[in-house]
């Protein structure tokens, strides 16, 4: 059976690269609209879960992975696997792997071209493979066709697309399903392959001209919010020099029914994206001689908001006669954002790392993190999450809110902490001499 037949029959078997943020939501959506999926994952811990139909992600209920798991007169819907020989089983291939940037803050496509390789080695005539993983142009067509067509024809053997994804981890309004999908075909029939699988499962697909127009949109779309919030956050130091109130002056500005878009500051980026990609770009674009001068210097500004968030604290620990160095600073939610279990590139472990090299006693409490060990930048940070007690809020000289979850109790809280600082207006509602904008 041809490959287009077997979509349009939801007889393919997808195999999806990389079982994370990303590369989760896409099994569930592809197994419960018919499919079978095979899920490959280098971590054995991840893979043995999922085969017991257990989440190690919060907003994915155990119980929609347990019952694709159960055995069916075909086998489960979904198996994990970290047997990446088993590559060449799927019709279509789905990579969600990191792209992180170096130190130099250069793309590390590492994981992306060792996926190629591994795809390489069992590619057979009539698979698709789409890349997912945001990146710069040109990495579909420069880095991965290459490795895929040595021996094989594209468009006419196999088929590459690149498809961006557009997670949201936590947003309860949008998914998988209801979020458009963007598709760009390296061929004209490596994208109408690459449509019929996706139009499986997403109400909306939006074909562009290329995969070098598709890996731009995605980074148009994340540059976008990274040079708005880095707008933002450079009035928000200016307002609070002035003594105004950003979060009034936005709520103000919002009521023009035209022409502004509300942005809201912060401690600065996290997530997989904002921090990230917008460097992907200005790489690629020195390549033509060429300087994103305006991404640049967003990216600084957000880059730069933990030290002025530090430097906040030390201003309103001062005023009240007491020195950061030997200060107790109990910091609320390391969580990138508010209700979910991700702290990668928080700045609420930046904060942490920049607090404790300062010379303060830092604890952390958050319901969604509960230890925070074994990342990129801070490798020799372990630390665990503290309960959220009267106690510990009375003996932090300061309490630091980074990450505004829902579950917390701003009023309690308030009640209890000698001095608050608010990186997120999450205090508003709390009138108090104690609690200080950030």
């Amino acid at each position: 059976m041809e490959l287009m037949d077997k979509i349009n029959k939801k007889q393919a078997l997808v195999g999806i690269i990389g079982l994370g943020y990303v590369g989760l939501p896409l099994v569930l959506h592809f197994c419960e609209a018919g499919f079978s999926v095979l899920g490959f994952d280098t971590d054995s811990r991840k893979v043995e879960m999922l085969n017991r139909g257990e989440s190690y992600i919060k907003h994915i209920p155990a119980a929609r992975l347990a019952e694709l798991v159960q055995p069916g007169p075909d086998g489960p819907r979904f198996a994990a696997t970290h047997d990446l020989g088993r590559l060449g089983e799927p019709d279509a291939l789905l990579i969600c792997v990191p792209t992180p940037l170096t130190p130099a803050r250069e793309p590390d496509l590492r994981f992306v071209e060792n996926t190629s390789r591994l795809i390489a080695r069992t590619l057979r005539p009539g698979q698709l493979v789409s890349l997912e993983s945001t990146t710069y142009p040109g990495t579909t067509a420069e880095l991965v066709l290459p490795i895929l067509s040595e021996s094989f024809r594209v468009g006419q053997d196999f088929f590459l697309v690149f498809s961006p994804e557009r997670e949201d981890p936590g947003n309860p309004h949008f998914n998988v399903r209801t979020i458009p999908k963007v598709v760009g075909g390296i061929t004209p029939a490596c994208l109408e392959h690459g449509m019929a699988l996706y139009r499986q499962v997403v109400d909306r697909v939006v074909p562009v001209s290329s995969t070098q127009a598709a890996e731009m949109s995605k980074l148009l779309e994340n540059i976008y919010r990274a040079v708005n919030i880095a707008l933002i956050n450079e009035l928000k130091m200016l307002c609070l020099r002035m003594g105004l109130d950003i979060f009034e002056i936005i709520e103000a500005a919002k009521t023009k029914p035209f022409g502004f878009q509300a942005f809201y500051p912060g401690p600065g980026l996290g997530g997989h994206c904002l921090p990230i990609d917008p460097f992907y770009l200005t790489w690629k674009a020195r390549q033509y001689d060429f300087a994103t001068r305006f991404i640049e210097l967003a990216g600084e500004i957000n880059t730069g908001m933990p030290y002025f968030v530090v430097e906040r604290v030390a201003e309103v620990l001062n005023q009240q006669g007491k020195p950061l160095k030997g200060s107790q600073i109990l910091v609320l939610g390391i969580a990138y954002k508010k209700d979910v279990d991700d702290n990668r590139e928080s700045p609420g472990v930046k904060i942490i790392d920049i607090l404790r090299r300062r010379g303060c006693r830092v604890d952390y409490h958050d319901p969604y993190i509960l230890r925070c060990t074994g990342m990129r930048h801070y490798p020799d940070l372990d630390l665990q999450s503290v309960p959220l007690t009267a106690d510990t809020l009375r003996q932090a000289d300061l309490v630091l809110l980074v990450t505004d979850h829902s579950v917390f109790d701003y009023a309690w809280i308030a009640s209890q902490a000698r001095l608050i600082v608010d990186t997120r207006n999450a205090f508003r509602n709390q009138k108090s001499p104690h609690i200080f904008p950030a």
